[in-house]
């Protein structure tokens, strides 16, 4: 799997943690950051060097908490980052053949090639095949994630958006494996597997939870799953061969955030409160 960077925890910890914690959304205060990622072995001054890179990139904004500490809240566009995320992580429904598929078609003046290159890089996360050059293909159903994230970075002026059906010549089960690498989105989903299973099986024979502990492998799981979905688009089973291991990866993240999320959360806030 991916390396836990810095960076990355502080985004998974916002995403699980850090929205809707008080009616006001209060700011995460820098001292809870430290300490929540502490748990994780991350140190001080790495979070403080995340948070700032953070910042650069305008993702958080910093703010005081009620009480005047110093701390960090989410921008909007942060914020819109991080629904869809949640829709793509935790709301995705099974897919269907029926649905159809959404076409990107872009062209890009030779003068903002730069803009050429970040829209083939977002596409590209957003979990977008390739057809043909300028010409991108996904399931339908991330249309609207789609359209959100070329809006928020203001390149959908370069972009036509359609969707249809696939209606040949080739069969659409080889053209999936020609828009999109298989092979390698099935190996993150093993790489998954072959970490977290055994943590599943750890915490379903186990009768007591301690907290921390819980929310250690609770943030960690899902830095790790999170990126997963973004590469995997959702194609429906029967494009797909026969050992896919995308539904059984899917099947021990939504054991294992069904098992931690309560313990995980409960720790998060107690820390939360105490700074």
């Amino acid at each position: 799997m991916a390396e836990h960077t810095p960076r990355s925890l502080i985004v998974t910890l916002y995403g699980a943690y850090g929205r809707g914690r008080t009616p006001g959304d209060e700011p995460l205060p820098i001292a809870a950051l430290i300490r929540l990622l502490g748990a994780v072995e991350v140190d001080p001054p790495s979070v403080r060097s995340a948070v700032s890179r953070l910042k650069r990139r305008g993702l958080l904004a910093p703010a005081r908490t009620a009480d005047g500490a110093a701390g960090y809240v989410l921008s909007e566009g942060a914020r819109q980052l991080l629904d869809d995320g949640d829709r793509r992580i935790f709301g995705r429904r099974p897919p269907r053949l029926a649905d159809g598929w959404v076409l990107a078609v872009f062209s890009v003046p030779e003068h903002e090639r730069n803009k050429r290159h970040l829209l083939r890089s977002r596409l590209a996360r957003l979990g977008f095949g390739t057809a043909a050059p300028g010409v991108w293909i996904a399931p339908a159903h991330l249309l609207e994630e789609t359209r959100h994230t070329l809006g928020r970075l203001e390149l959908a002026p370069y972009v036509d958006l359609f969707t249809g059906s696939h209606t040949g010549f080739e069969p659409t089960p080889g053209a999936v494996a020609r828009w999109w690498d298989l092979d390698a989105i099935a190996k993150l989903h093993q790489a998954f597997l072959d970490e977290h299973e055994p943590m599943l099986r750890r915490w379903t024979s186990r009768r007591t939870t301690d907290r921390e502990e819980a929310y250690r492998d609770h943030l960690l799981m899902i830095d790790s799953w999170r990126h997963v979905p973004y590469a995997d688009p959702g194609l429906a089973p029967e494009l797909l061969p026969a050992d896919w291991p995308g539904a059984r990866s899917a099947e021990v993240f939504t054991a294992l955030h069904a098992r931690l999320r309560t313990p995980a959360t409960a720790y998060a806030r107690s820390v939360l409160s105490a700074a």
